[in-house]
Formats: structure tokens, sequence, C-alpha cells
């Protein structure tokens, strides 16, 4: 933290004497090929974490959304004993996590229905059904989150390259120009500071998106092992009504 500050106190002293151009423009023509590959390598992990955030954001909203349309239409059903309506519903709401779930275990149980071979082998399979389609459904939730979590992490050690990438080249200038004036360093310093600055921009909104798309993924997992568990009361209910 404090070489960053020092770094900004030096860059403010180069931007007051004209040695360094405030705009991007000029900060760029400023900076070396290295320095300019990681800002690159940045701006695409920028642009994918943000692509990811988007993505999410829609799937999320959208599963919400479809829920809350689909458990009182899909408890009306199965209130009435209405199976087959209730797949019906389910498939009407392909978007909802919850109809995702629960529409395998309302098939295994159907399927189970006719043959009586085995008491209760139908709540089992139902069982063991709804558990592989919330497994399926989470992973899918999930998808993307690791890579927000990689680049929240990595991103500041990339900038952190162009840092010492830019510091090195500062030395050199000093080295060639056989002065320590700021005109000697001010390349340098710009490239440093640029790549610092671009690596905590790229890392900071990945590292929050990761922590409240996690949140929002746990929400979605408690809602479907309720649902699970309440469809399997049911069956055991239904099931225990035909005795």
């Amino acid at each position: 933290m404090l070489l960053v500050f020092s770094k900004l106190n030096l860059l403010a002293l180069l931007l007051m004497q004209g040695e360094v151009g405030f705009d991007l423009v000029s900060m760029w023509k400023q900076m070396g090929v290295p320095a300019k590959a990681v800002v690159v390598i940045l701006f695409i992990m920028s642009a994918w974490s943000i692509g990811v955030m988007i993505d999410r954001w829609f799937t999320y909203s959208s599963a919400r959304k479809q829920s809350r349309d689909f458990a009182p239409a899909v408890a009306g059903c199965l209130k009435e004993g209405k199976i087959e309506e209730a797949i019906s519903v389910c498939e009407q709401n392909k978007k909802s996590h919850l109809a995702k779930v629960l529409i395998t275990g309302l098939q295994e149980f159907e399927a189970h229905q006719a043959s009586t071979e085995i008491p209760g082998e139908e709540i089992d399979a139902s069982k063991r059904a709804l558990q592989r389609s919330a497994a399926i459904v989470n992973a899918e939730l999930k998808r993307g989150l690791s890579g927000l979590a990689t680049i929240g992490s990595v991103s500041p050690f990339v900038g952190l390259f162009g840092t010492v990438v830019g510091i090195i080249n500062a030395f050199k200038g000093i080295s060639t120009e056989k002065a320590t004036g700021l005109s000697a360093v001010a390349g340098g310093i710009s490239e440093a500071l640029v790549t610092t600055a671009f690596g905590l921009l790229v890392a900071i909104p990945a590292v929050m998106a990761f922590n409240y798309f996690t949140g929002k993924v746990e929400a979605f997992a408690v809602e479907m092992d309720n649902s699970s568990s309440e469809l399997i009361d049911f069956f055991l209910k239904r099931r225990g009504g035909k005795r």
C-alpha cells in the first residue's frame, strides 16, 4: 500500500511538471511492450468477467422470477393429486431452478406408480432422482463463478507484474540518461501506475460479484433442498393414503 501511495505522489509530480500526459492516450504511448501486453491481458480478463456477471445476473433473475410463479402453481396441482399437471407446469418453467429439480422426482414417481413389486421403491427412486438433479442444477448455477474468483485473485498480481516492469524501465531510464530527474523515470513510473490501477480495477468488481453470486447460489440450494423434502413428504402421504 505504501508503494502505491509513493508512486501516486510521484505521478502527481510528473503530471504537474508535464513529463507525463494525464490522458490515457499519452500514458499508453509512454508504456513499453511488456506493460502494454499486461494491460491487454487485464482488459481481456475484465471483458470475460463482465460477460460472466451479465450472464449470471440474467440467469439468476430468470430463475427467481419463474420460481415465484412456479411454486404456487405446482403446489396447487400436488394438493389436488394431479401429478401429470404438475409435470406439465414444470415443463412450462424451464428456467426455474425448482422446476428443473422437481420434474425429475415427479417423473420418477409417476414411472414407478404402475409397478408394485417393491413397496416404497418409488419413494427411494424419486429421492435419488431429486438428489442427482439438484447436484446438476447447482453445478449449472455455479458455472463461471470459479473464473470470477480466479480473476479476482490473479489480476492484482498481473498488475503487479506490470508494476515491476515499469520500475525496471524507470531504472533503465536513469541508467541510460545518466540522470535522476523526473524525465528519466517518467515512462517507467507511468506504466507501473497504469498497470497497478488497472489490475485493481479488474479485481475489485470480480471479487464483489463472486461473493454476491455465491450467496445467490447458496440461497437457491436451500430452496431446492426444501422443495425436494416437501415433495418427498407429499409422496409419503400419497402412498400412505392408498393403504
